[in-house]
């Protein structure tokens, strides 16, 4: 069980390394963590049996499991972590898992994501943001003001922080459901799904911070990747500069702000929707690159001289 500590240990400690040593910023030397901080552990080819439905962990006791897929592959480690909740957890990874792809479709498609709704593909079609964490935020209110009036150390403190970690894990299970089942819809129907790649999600204003975390796209991109590979389709990503300024018909550029949700191209004459322009634009990338077999080098403005296909 230790070995994967140490790993992680290892790990914190190469990076403080290679941080102190490019010196951009503050090194943040690795921080101490006692028995308080550790949620999990994992154990890898020894100290487990699984025997049907039931886990045996050696000096600690056997325990039924509710599965909820069948257990595929070669099982390489098994996490066990405590949530904030109290609930306990099995984490199965597996090798030599078989893949289950999907019939071809021959289609392809460009989705862009955004706070006003949560994707706008090429085809025009929009997905409204749910906003889950906006819609509990009066009930989180309610639970934290409850939680800090109670006396640190007491019963009902922890009473009271247990009901704060459910209302956000109810907000992590609704968010991450709908990730699937928008990611699955995707999958089934495209060969080919082309987005923006983003490295960085923080701006200059707090409200919008806060509503692209509520959407999590980086979280909804990773599904959306993993549930791609499985069903043998392929995720492409292209650079995301100037996709919404960039008119879709002409190519030229059509600088707008935020508070603009119409592009109107004064050289060509296209009228859209910012968001299906920048759909169009992404997908039309994609395809390019898709077609060349890498990402083209480069500048960007060299990556919109490449023809039309």
């Amino acid at each position: 069980m230790l070995q994967e500590v140490l790993e992680h240990l290892d790990k914190a400690y190469q990076g403080f390394f290679r941080r102190v040593k490019s010196g951009n910023g503050k090194a943040g030397f690795p921080r101490f963590k006692g028995r308080g901080r550790y949620d999990s552990f994992t154990l890898k080819q020894a100290g487990w049996k699984l025997d049907g439905k039931y886990l045996t962990i050696r000096n600690v006791g056997t325990f039924k499991l509710r599965l909820s897929r069948p257990i595929e592959g070669d099982i390489k480690t098994v996490i066990i972590r405590r949530a904030s909740t109290g609930k306990w957890y099995t984490t199965f990874s597996c090798d030599n898992v078989a893949s289950r792809p999907l019939p071809a479709t021959g289609k392809a498609i460009g989705i862009d994501v955004g706070c006003e709704s949560f994707l706008t593909t090429s085809e025009g079609e929009k997905i409204g943001n749910p906003r889950f964490f906006k819609k509990s935020q009066d009930t989180l209110a309610m639970r934290q003001r409850r939680l800090s009036r109670r006396k640190k150390g007491s019963k009902h403190r922890a009473k009271a922080r247990v009901l704060v970690a459910k209302a956000y894990e109810k907000i992590n299970n609704q968010r991450r459901d709908f990730h699937f089942k928008t990611a699955n819809g995707l999958v089934a129907n495209y060969d080919t799904i082309c987005i923006e790649k983003m490295n960085a999600w923080n701006s200059d204003y707090t409200a919008l911070n806060r509503s692209m975390r509520d959407v999590a796209w980086f979280g909804f991109f990773d599904i959306l990747r993993f549930k791609a590979e499985e069903a043998g389709r392929e995720v492409i990503e292209v650079p995301a500069k100037n996709t919404t300024q960039m008119c879709s018909q002409c190519r030229e550029l059509v600088p707008k702000d935020l508070g603009v949700r119409i592009h109107s191209c004064p050289h060509c004459g296209l009228t859209i929707d910012r968001d299906l322009n920048a759909a169009l634009n992404i997908l039309r990338l994609g395809l390019n690159i898709l077609r060349l077999g890498h990402e083209p080098s480069g500048a960007f403005d060299r990556i919109l001289r490449i023809p039309r296909l």
